[in-house]
């Protein structure tokens, strides 16, 4: 058993020593020939192009030109509705007089609750602590949109407390109170004018009026020149409307860019990229429409999902990555094409123990400084024209193999 384990030790010493020594070797090869050796590691190249887009979607604006008097929302911003479910309502004339004599009975109300001394049920308690944390939010708010949304949250939840307290309190003057106040609650909403969503989707008050434009069934009529005369700017935050809104189609999207690059010259139809929206959001894409302009080409993505973050926006920047590889990547200079059996092929010289040996790889993907090259497997080879014993003593490819550079190569 001793002898054993001393064995074992011994092993793993010289196996400790080998590694060693390699290291050092290496190390001492690349000091002495920096320029002229590359260790072979896993890595990943990527194409892209930096650019501005241009936001397509399917949305339906839900207004009535006779209102003028604003809206209140049903549906807040960025809320999913179906077919025909309440949005918005347009106010009333007579809006501010009712709103302000509600005002007035919730605070007679909260007078004649405080004498009373009513213990508040489990139910009321959580909506007051809702009003509170509402109340707390609403004083951190700067934009007016924001703002509007809370008073208006507020307000529903006063109501639900009214409500609850009702069936609470035997009080005869409260309840009186809380009749009147169901009362002008009810003159509100009788008369109104209530819009509702002509298709399912997400609901959003922020509208351009280029939603009859940029839509998905003009695809073949968005160009360079038409975009450009939109003169949109990047980045800018639609603002929301007071008198309209609308249902967006939040399954699909679509962004049009206008490009005349290399990669997008070759590009195709039917050709799948990834597009970065922002330094965190990536999204996978394909291109379904190509239109020629004056010098350029106009290229439409469609994108499967739609983020929220994309309603606020019809214009923005987007960074377009035409194709990512990974595997093991060299500096292109490591890479020696030779004609073989009528055929270009590419190799590369691998350093090991000083012997330096020519391997056929296949270049993957290539960049202007790097490629991404695999070995070939058996079946690649007989096709390429390869006899038995030259696939018998074929060598592939691993991690940490010393590359010799062609610094001639440039």
């Amino acid at each position: 058993m001793r002898k054993t384990k001393k064995l074992k030790k011994i092993i793993a010493i010289i196996v400790i020593s080998v590694v060693l020594i390699y290291v050092v070797y290496a190390i001492i090869l690349l000091l002495l020939n920096p320029n002229n050796v590359y260790i072979l590691t896993k890595g990943e190249l990527y194409a892209e192009d930096e650019t501005v887009g241009y936001i397509i979607r399917d949305e339906k604006v839900i207004k009535d030109d006779e209102n003028t008097n604003g809206i209140y929302k049903i549906a807040t911003e960025g809320q999913k509705v179906a077919k025909d479910e309440y949005v918005f309502r347009y106010y009333k004339e007579s809006e501010k007089e009712l709103t302000d004599q509600i005002d007035e009975i919730d605070y007679k109300i909260q007078e004649l609750l405080e004498q009373e001394k009513i213990t508040p049920s489990a139910d009321i308690k959580v909506i007051e602590n809702q009003i509170e944390e509402k109340l707390i939010n609403l004083n951190s708010l700067f934009n007016y949109q924001e703002i509007i949304e809370y008073k208006n949250n507020i307000e529903e939840l006063i109501s639900k407390k009214v409500n609850h307290i009702s069936q609470l309190t035997s009080n005869n003057e409260i309840k009186k109170l809380i009749q009147q106040r169901n009362e002008y609650e009810n003159q509100l909403k009788n008369g109104a004018s209530y819009k509702t969503a002509t298709i399912s989707g997400v609901v959003s008050y922020k509208v351009d009026g280029l939603e009859d434009q940029l839509k998905p069934d003009n695809l073949a009529n968005i160009t360079d020149t038409y975009l450009e005369s939109l003169d949109l700017k990047t980045g800018q935050i639609i603002s929301s409307s007071t008198e309209y809104g609308k249902v967006i189609d939040n399954f699909k999207c679509y962004i049009a860019v206008i490009i005349n690059s290399e990669l997008a010259q070759q590009a195709k139809i039917g050709d799948k990229v990834t597009l970065r929206i922002s330094t965190t959001e990536e999204d996978e894409a394909e291109i379904v429409q190509i239109n020629e302009g004056s010098g350029t080409r106009t290229i439409i993505f469609e994108l499967n999902n739609m983020s929220q973050n994309l309603i606020n926006y019809r214009k923005i920047a987007v960074d377009i990555i035409w194709w990512q590889k990974s595997g093991y990547k060299v500096p292109n200079q490591a890479i020696i094409t030779k004609n073989v059996n009528g055929q270009d092929l590419n190799y590369i010289i691998r350093n090991k123990n000083g012997v330096q040996t020519e391997i056929l790889v296949k270049v993957e993907k290539q960049n202007d400084k790097f490629s991404i090259i695999s070995s070939y497997e058996t079946k690649e080879l007989q096709e390429l024209g390869f006899n038995e014993d030259d696939i018998k003593n074929y060598k592939k490819i691993s991690n940490y193999d010393e590359i010799i550079l062609n610094n001639d190569k440039k």
